[in-house]
């Protein structure tokens, strides 16, 4: 199985930081103790041998062919003591290359050989490029595929306007390689400059600094280094409005204003974790509302994050995903996971900052609400997920990184953090917190390059404290630690009284005291309902709150699973408009799972999702058929 992905692994290349010998602090970097740590199996590159350090994009936005055109100039150097015969080696998926240059400079750039190598189902093609001795720069003229993994073309159906069609990209874990040459690991960083044409009367964006050039033209510059999973470019019908000295929304017409509605608390959220964890490096923070079909909730470009609009709630109940988004300035875009197995070093950090923003913006209680729901969320999880995809320190070898996407890198590696932080007091954590961000900042790290710094700066530290935090439990054993943190919310305890009074038929629905409920708090009570509830009971609750019509995404959604499995017919309508007209996988996969529990839910199921599949992004497309296909338990 995968035979040549396994290859791959037993060769291990060796995926090193991007090179910087000192951080933004000035301190030198923490030693790696473990290089085999730093293997990255889901790259082709060898940037331990020739590393780009820059990309140049020139890219003409196609859409009757849905398909970017032009060309990537990539700087590189080659490593100290390296032979001048040793080639670069880019990844690259369903490319179509034109041509390749090479020289000392883009006056100097002259055809070189290259060999696009065997097609592997996860990796795509390693492109080979052998190099004259001085080159330092390296020009790919090409196109990508109209079914590129890494891009979504939607059309003009799909947008708000319903006028212009809509491009965005999605390149992480590891779709960069779809639409760019490039060495496409979290553990390969680099800086990015760009000019995109496009169609009159559409806008370019990226995750950069933006300047328009006129005539359908923008030029955009990325100074600082990350990685190629963060580069973005969507291109469409956009407005932008501002929300604070640094911050601002993009979005289409009709949306722009509901969403500068919704996000007009971004500029407090920059300054209360500035206040915490350090300054923001980035020098602005906008972000961009994409149509419906995102399939995840937000993207954390750097400068520009990318958004679904089922945030937009009208209360702001949604906004803990940009606090999330605004997290990842910090935890994952300036301190970013090595490889994909340590993903849990982005995604960890970045729900613990998010519910600290939430906290300081909305209060304890909001917070709570959050970390209960999320841990709900987490046992729900680990009881449907295999043993070896409950271990933050995840062994991903011969398996699509987007397999790892599940809650437990989110909520567990989120606990392990207030654990620790349970245990050293919230002072001691913060400090360490803003140590560690400007320690490492610009770098790309591994778990055992965390743990290192851990024990040096925090368990070193607090003696007789820290050393209670079973590490290897936390970081590479399955399931919950037995000391993992109780989040507790005392709203919610109220909300448990009155499900139980509803379901003990002390009261009828619409008796229940309801009016002050936020999102949460519906969440909660529809997940306190038992799996299976009669049909007038379901008809009970629907009269009362109109629930197959709520605009609440999160709650239409809870709501939509609970009928599937209930077989409440009047939700049918609605459970065919939300699968066909969003494409979120945080609801699509829940929702289409409980489908396929019964044959009868399995047809109607494929065929629903035969009606949605064009308007799905590649990747959530990728991730219904792998759940149509699979064989269920009896």
């Amino acid at each position: 199985m995968r035979t040549h992905y396994l290859m791959v692994l037993v060769i291990g290349w060796i995926v090193l930081n991007d090179g910087q010998t000192m951080n933004a602090s000035g301190e030198e970097p923490a030693p790696r103790h473990l290089e085999a740590a730093r293997r990255d199996g889901h790259s082709h590159a060898r940037p331990d041998q020739v590393r780009v350090t820059h990309i140049d994009l020139d890219l003409n936005v196609d859409f009757e062919h849905k398909q970017l055109q032009g060309k990537a100039t990539l700087s590189i150097e080659r490593r100290p003591g390296v032979s001048p015969k040793v080639p670069l080696i880019l990844d690259t998926r369903d490319l179509t290359i034109e041509s390749v240059s090479a020289g000392s400079s883009d006056a100097d750039l002259t055809k070189v050989d290259y060999q696009l190598g065997k097609v592997d189902p996860i990796l795509g093609a390693p492109l080979t490029i052998p190099l004259p001795s001085e080159a330092t720069r390296v020009q790919i003229v090409y196109k990508t595929s109209p079914g590129a993994s890494g891009l979504q073309w939607v059309g003009a159906s799909g947008t708000s306007s319903g006028l212009h069609p809509f491009l965005y990209t999605q390149s992480e874990a590891i779709h960069a390689r779809s639409w760019i040459p490039c060495q496409d690991s979290p553990g390969v960083r680099v800086t990015y400059s760009a000019r995109v044409q496009t169609p009159k009367g559409l806008t370019a964006v990226m995750s950069a600094d933006r300047k328009e050039d006129g005539d359908g033209v923008a030029s955009f510059k990325m100074p600082q280094s990350i990685p190629s999973y963060l580069i973005a470019l969507a291109v469409g019908e956009l407005k932008f409005q501002e929300l604070g000295p640094r911050t601002g929304v993009w979005a289409e017409p009709g949306v722009l204003d509901k969403a500068a509605q919704e996000f007009s608390d971004t500029e407090s959220m920059v300054e209360a974790v500035e206040k915490r964890y350090g300054p923001y490096r980035w020098e602005r923070y906008d972000l961009l509302v994409l149509p419906p079909s995102f399939p995840f909730g937000g993207m954390e470009n750097p400068k520009l994050t990318f958004a679904t609009p089922t945030v937009l709630a009208g209360d702001k109940s949604l906004v803990s995903l940009v606090a999330h988004e605004l997290a990842h300035s910090w935890s994952g875009n300036l301190v970013t996971n090595a490889t994909w197995r340590d993903f849990w070093l982005n995604e960890g950090f970045t729900t613990y900052l998010e519910r600290r923003i939430i906290e300081d913006l909305y209060g304890p209680e909001r917070a709570a609400m959050e970390w209960t729901l999320g841990m709900d969320i987490l046992r729900a999880n680990l009881k449907q997920t295999p043993a070896r995809v409950e271990i933050l320190h995840i062994d991903l070898a011969g398996r699509d990184p987007d397999e790892g996407f599940t809650q437990v890198p989110y909520e567990k590696g989120a606990l392990f953090l207030l654990r620790l932080e349970q245990q050293v007091g919230r002072e001691a954590f913060d400090s360490f917190l803003k140590a560690y961000f400007d320690h490492f900042a610009f770098q790309s790290i591994t778990t055992p390059d965390f743990e290192a710094y851990l024990r040096e700066h925090l368990l070193k530290t607090e003696p007789g404290k820290a050393e209670a935090v079973n590490l290897h439990a936390w970081l590479r054993q399955p399931g919950l630690p037995t000391d993992a943190p109780q989040p507790h919310s005392k709203r919610f305890d109220a909300v448990d009284l009155q499900a139980r009074r509803w379901l003990d038929r002390e009261a009828k629905a619409t008796d229940l005291d309801t009016a002050a409920w936020s999102t949460h708090e519906w969440l909660r009570f529809l997940r306190d309902l038992p799996a299976r509830l009669a049909n007038d009971r379901m008809a009970e609750l629907d009269a009362a709150f109109h629930l197959t019509d709520a605009g609440n995404t999160e709650v239409a959604a809870q709501w939509l699973q609970m009928a599937i499995r209930n077989s409440y017919q009047p939700a049918d309508a609605r459970l065919d408009q939300f699968l066909t007209t969003i494409g979120r996988r945080k609801y699509l996969m829940p929702l289409y799972g409980e489908l396929v529990r019964t044959p009868a839910g399995k047809a109607r199921a494929k065929a629903l999702f035969a009606k949605a599949r064009p308007s799905y992004h590649p990747i959530a497309v990728d991730s219904v058929e792998r759940l149509l296909n699979k064989e269920q338990p009896d």
